[in-house]
């Protein structure tokens, strides 16, 4: 029983680090297509779809921790990341929306900041 528990384990925790890198991943991609947004004509459809992508990988970042947590049995504080940042990307994207770039372009470069120290972290 033991081994089963401990492979459930490993196995959410993969999945968490899993979505980390995803959400990673997704940050940097918008930060190069907010380069496209100001150089070519598809920039801003690349920009908003990658919104969409970049909020999705955050929620299953959330869903990953959960998992990790309750029925993986591990620590309680990848919940805590996970929900802190989906509040980040939540309000990225209203700002985004409201084109406010004083705020929109700092909080991008934080968050890409944070979710490379959560790539980084070591989940216990």
């Amino acid at each position: 029983m033991a081994t089963k528990v401990t492979t459930n384990a490993h196995r959410n925790s993969s999945f968490l680090r899993t979505a980390i890198a995803l959400q990673t991943l997704t940050i940097f991609l918008q930060a190069v297509s907010a380069g496209l947004l100001l150089t070519s004509s598809y920039g801003a459809s690349l920009h908003s779809v990658g919104a969409r992508v970049m909020y999705g990988a955050s929620m299953l970042y959330l869903l990953a921790a959960v998992l990790a947590w309750k029925p993986g049995g591990g620590s309680p504080r990848p919940v805590w990341h996970a929900s802190g940042f989906l509040v980040l990307a939540s309000a990225q994207v209203v700002l985004g929306i409201a084109h406010i770039s004083s705020v929109h372009l700092p909080l991008g470069v934080l968050m890409f900041g944070l979710s490379v120290l959560a790539l980084a972290r070591r989940q216990d």
